[in-house]
């Protein structure tokens, strides 16, 4: 999927938080939780998981409150160890599509 910023969707994170939403907060901290473990140390798809949980964060909001409040505490979560983790040209490609 192609965004209008550009950007094209790599993973299937989008879906998957879309599924764990139905089941609640549980199932979404566990799909985070999978996700981020499975691929921390990819910077294409962390970049993708922090946009997911900043995209759902807006998704939320006024919505369900604690959906939102979760996904907030995740982006600031994954956009910490992004900013903390990742070097060069892999921190550059996170602050061109998260900024």
């Amino acid at each position: 999927m192609r965004l209008e910023n550009g950007y094209e969707t790599k993973t299937t994170f989008w879906e998957d938080f879309t599924i764990a939403d139905a089941f609640g907060t549980k199932a979404v901290q566990d799909t985070y939780d999978n996700a981020f473990k499975g691929w921390k140390y990819n910077h294409e798809y962390v970049t993708e998981l922090s946009l997911v949980m900043n995209w759902k964060m807006f998704q939320w909001y006024e919505k369900n409150e604690d959906l939102y409040n979760l996904y907030e505490k995740l982006y600031y979560r994954i956009d910490q160890w992004c900013m903390d983790n990742l070097k060069g040209n892999e921190l550059e490609y996170y602050l061109k599509w998260t900024d």
